[in-house]
């Protein structure tokens, strides 16, 4: 019985995102969890995931829940706040693995604080067309008033780290409506933002600025922690994969987490 569960307990995580952005959890969790074995995917080939439909995300996500399952992981890390926001529902009863959606996670944790009455979100455009950190913020502070800001531009400054791009005209552009809202606190709702936050506050106060990434990864750990599923192991690992050019995704990761191997391509 008790290897059993030892192989349970023992099994990796699986963490998903778009494409590096993701990275920035995976950093909390092994802040938090060093002794886990992770799976880090990137689906660098559907990049970015903010531009597609409902029914394109879905399948997405579908493949990707398939290739942990057969990687017969204990929990899959939804680090991409368009995943959850989009596929999460429609999927998660289908699956035997535990699943923690970024979004629902960090909502949930936030609105604990009962003195957080108004927020805005900066998130790519199918996480704001879904509304999803809206309604999940409502369900624990129904009063609580929510500006959702689409970012289009920031994920691709990220991922394809440009350099040549009208930096004023794009972050204004975007910042400009939450400085009229003037929320207590921006959730950057989309894991490649914080990487862009020195560049943000330019134009807006930091401290106004939530990376979510820190409140998943502990969330994460204290319910693994409540279920008896956190790692027996003296030591962990890490083992990445991208679904298209694992050599760039390699270089790109540097801006995140250094990543000593190269990702292993798999095609979904």
């Amino acid at each position: 019985m008790e290897e059993i569960k030892d192989k349970i307990t023992n099994a990796p995580i699986g963490v998903m995102d778009s494409g590096i952005g993701g990275l920035t959890v995976l950093k909390q969790l092994i802040d938090v969890c060093p002794n886990e074995n992770y799976l880090y995917f990137g689906d660098t080939k559907n990049l970015p995931y903010g531009e597609k439909t409902k029914d394109e995300l879905i399948k997405i996500v579908k493949e990707i829940y398939d290739f942990f399952e057969q990687k017969k992981v204990k929990a899959v890390v939804m680090a991409c706040n368009t995943s959850a926001a989009i596929a999460y529902d429609v999927l998660k009863d289908n699956y035997n693995f535990e699943i923690y959606p970024i979004i629902q996670v960090v909502s949930k944790s936030l609105t604990q604080d009962k003195n957080l009455n108004k927020i805005a979100i900066m998130a790519t455009q199918a996480t704001v067309n879904s509304h999803k950190y809206e309604t999940e913020l409502k369900k624990s502070n129904p009063n609580i008033e929510v500006k959702e800001q689409a970012c289009k531009l920031w994920v691709p400054i990220v991922e394809k780290k440009l350099t040549k791009y009208d930096e004023k005209a794009v972050f204004e552009e975007y910042l400009e409506p939450i400085n009229e809202f003037k929320p207590q606190k921006v959730i950057l709702g989309c894991t490649h933002y914080p990487y862009l936050i020195e560049t943000i506050a330019k134009y807006a106060k930091k401290e106004l600025f939530i990376n979510p990434a820190k409140i998943f990864a502990n969330y994460i750990k204290a319910d693994l922690t409540a279920k008896n599923l956190l790692s027996t192991q003296k030591d962990g690992s890490i083992e990445y994969f991208a679904s298209s050019n694992p050599e760039q995704f390699k270089e790109n990761a540097k801006i995140f987490l250094d990543i000593k191997k190269e990702p292993q391509l798999i095609e979904i």
